[in-house]
């Protein structure tokens, strides 16, 4: 709005509202100053250029009187440019000329006049169709900035909710993670190389229709969820440093279906599914299945896998291959290259793998960004230490 008109009530206005006429007679100029002069604070423009200027001036006008017919640049011209420019567009354009003829006035209406006034002019007529859009814009503006106010409003409230999921998660991440052998940082890397991954895999003709931006950015959020159900193995085997004997594993491999109940359960709790969860449901769930069918907790193959349990099975291996733990040290980035390529058909979907294979220098990257140092490690060892020690307690 202008700035001039003040609205308590949205139909009031007690301050003069601006009023800008444009016409290249100096006749009418003076004949619309001396009807509206007194009622509106008043400027005048005889030309097209100079209408454009003064219609984005301190205070802007709150309706623009506009002629057609004026040399250099047509009334035509001036609304083209009025509404093609966000400072403007809003303000009420009333055409006021000669041109009387019904095609006109459709012409003029058309590019976006709110009225259409032919000459000779009847002063009662003109003043009450100016009084009309003036009250017209006083109700837009009000719900303009209604709506913006809302806008906000909304805007904030999703980035709450954004940052509760964010917090939730990585809450429920890091209770997994300091039952586990692996860092914390090993949770920041997963999500990265998921990420990466299946922006990769966004434009493929495969996964195109599911790597929605939106989907991505649900499946960035779930991936540190991928390992929560190892909080409900028994220290005895999830901090064992050797070998599992084959009863050991079949409890290992219990995380899978541990962690999704445990996602399910908080699900029911909010007493609604979420996407987000969803996601973190599949990754859980599925991220240990195999392209032919040989992994578990379903011996899933193929495309009965979910793309999110396929896309973290690769960021999983390789970072498993690639990180030092307390109980070995990192292989070489090209040597878990190499067995991810080995996999491919086998482990893991072929296309993801080939995927990998052209962004395996930023899979490193992202490994040197969110490496684990030795304090890191060191903390690791403590913290297995005590609760193998609570254990034996």
């Amino acid at each position: 709005m202008g700035g001039t008109l003040a609205h308590n009530n949205p139909l009031d206005f007690t301050d003069k509202a601006t009023v800008l006429v444009v016409d290249d007679s100096t006749e009418n100029l003076a004949l619309m100053s001396s009807l509206l002069k007194g009622t509106y604070r008043l400027k005048v423009a005889n030309s097209g250029d100079k209408a454009l200027v003064y219609a984005k001036l301190d205070p802007q006008p709150d309706v623009i009187l506009l002629d057609v017919m004026m040399p250099g640049m047509s009334g035509y011209e001036v609304i083209k440019k009025l509404k093609a420019d966000p400072a403007t567009r809003a303000i009420p354009v009333i055409f006021l000329t000669a041109m009387a003829s019904a095609e006109d006035e459709r012409r003029g209406l058309e590019m976006g006049a709110a009225d259409y006034i032919t000459k000779p002019i009847s002063p009662a007529t003109m003043l009450a169709r100016v009084r009309t859009q003036l009250e017209n814009k006083v109700v837009a503006d009000f719900l303009r900035d209604q709506n913006l106010f809302l806008e906000a409003q909304v805007q904030r409230r999703s980035g709450e909710l954004s940052a509760i999921q964010d917090v939730t998660i990585l809450a429920m991440a890091s209770l997994a993670e300091t039952r586990d052998s692996d860092t914390g940082n090993h949770i920041r890397r997963t999500q990265h190389y998921v990420k990466q991954l299946a922006l990769k895999l966004s434009t493929h003709p495969r996964f195109g229709y599911f790597l929605t931006p939106e989907t991505i950015e649900m499946l960035y959020k779930s991936a540190p969820l991928h390992d929560i159900g190892k909080v409900g193995i028994p220290d005895r085997i999830l901090l064992k440093p050797g070998r599992f004997t084959p009863d050991e594993f079949e409890i290992m491999k219990t995380h899978t279906t541990l962690g999704r109940d445990a996602i399910a359960a908080a699900e029911r709790q909010l007493g609604m599914e979420v996407d987000f969860l969803r996601f973190a449901k599949e990754i859980a769930y599925g991220h240990q299945e195999k392209w032919d069918g040989s992994g578990y907790p379903l011996g899933l193959a193929g495309d009965a896998i979910p793309i999110s349990a396929r896309l973290m099975a690769v960021a999983d291996v390789y970072d498993a291959l690639i990180s030092r733990r307390v109980y070995k040290e990192g292989m070489p980035h090209e040597k878990a290259v190499a067995i991810i390529q080995e996999g491919r058909g086998s482990h893991f979907d072929p296309d993801m793998v080939d995927a990998f294979m052209d962004l395996q220098e930023t899979f490193q990257a992202i490994a040197q960004r969110y490496g684990d140092s030795d304090d890191d490690l060191t903390a690791k060892v403590t913290q297995m230490a005590r609760l193998q020690d609570l254990g034996a307690a």
